[in-house]
């Protein structure tokens, strides 16, 4: 398997990570929701990345619910020294599956401790407070919200903290409270809305992580667009659209989900593939 190194490294917090980690979403059932058809192989999945060199895993207690924390801890604990595990919290699912929003102080509060119980530590490394909008970003106020996480903070609870879902503005307002180690928002070669705070995040030093990398079940990426370059390169397209996403910005840290082992080791392969200029030029056209 390709040397996930390859990929970079970025200062996450106080910790450094491997610029291509592993998002668990997807080991959860259809939709996010309930037991995973095969257990067994979902754990194997968190292995195999973990084996990889993967050091970086985003989670969440509302994936299943409960069920990909438990995965994890069955998996990989106790855990690796320099594995760092991010969740978020803001969202609560009902028995139907459907995702509700819980950013009441008492959910928030309730949100951390079940991360730290499911996956069975004393401190989160990171948590990210994910914010309104199923079609993006909504713009309001997030000081309330988020300083219940700062406090937890405080209470060394959490590590560090970050933002999901949020516009240039809320993230400013969390920063005035708070350090932000981390903004989770959607972007990818077909979505590049936020180009703009990807810089800005950049130079500041926090670390932006995209969502749906490769596109999502509701927005699916354009391949074939893709296809020029992945043929000089001998790869997939999705695999030329993860690496993009790593030329793009130093700053860029990759969650890509799968819960397939051999998914998971082309997701891998991508941190060894260079582009060119000349790919990056024609790949700007999108």
């Amino acid at each position: 398997m390709t040397d996930v190194g390859k990929a970079g490294m970025f200062k996450l917090g106080d910790r450094v990570v491997k610029r291509l980690g592993y998002g668990a979403m997807r080991l959860a059932g259809p939709g996010v929701f309930g037991p995973p058809q095969d257990r067994d192989g979902a754990i194997a999945v968190l292995r195999e990345a973990a084996a990889s060199g993967v050091n970086h895993i985003d989670t969440s207690d509302f994936y299943g619910p409960y069920i990909v924390n438990d995965l994890i801890r069955q998996a990989l604990h106790p855990y690796p020294e320099n594995l760092v595990l991010v969740t978020k919290v803001g969202a609560r699912r009902d028995d139907t599956g459907a995702w509700l929003p819980a950013l009441a102080p008492d959910d928030l509060r309730q949100a951390v401790h079940d991360n730290l119980q499911r996956l069975g530590v004393d401190a989160m490394d990171l948590v990210n407070l994910r914010l309104p909008g199923l079609e993006g970003p909504e713009p309001g106020p997030v000081a309330k919200e988020f300083e219940v996480l700062a406090e937890l903070r405080q209470q060394g609870l959490i590590k560090h903290l970050g933002v999901s879902n949020a516009t240039p503005e809320q993230l400013a307002e969390a920063a005035s409270i708070a350090p932000v180690a981390q903004v989770q928002n959607m972007f990818n070669i077909t979505a590049r809305a936020d180009d703009d705070m990807v810089d800005s995040t950049a130079a500041r030093g926090i670390a932006y992580v995209p969502f749906f990398p490769l596109g999502s079940a509701f927005r699916p990426m354009q391949t074939d667009l893709l296809a020029d370059v992945a043929r000089r390169h001998d790869a997939s397209a999705h695999q030329i659209a993860l690496a993009w996403l790593l030329a793009r910005s130093p700053n860029l840290l990759l969650i890509p989900g799968t819960s397939s082992i051999a998914h998971l080791e082309q997701n891998v392969a991508a941190a060894g593939i260079q582009l060119t200029e000349q790919d990056m030029a024609e790949l700007a056209k999108f």
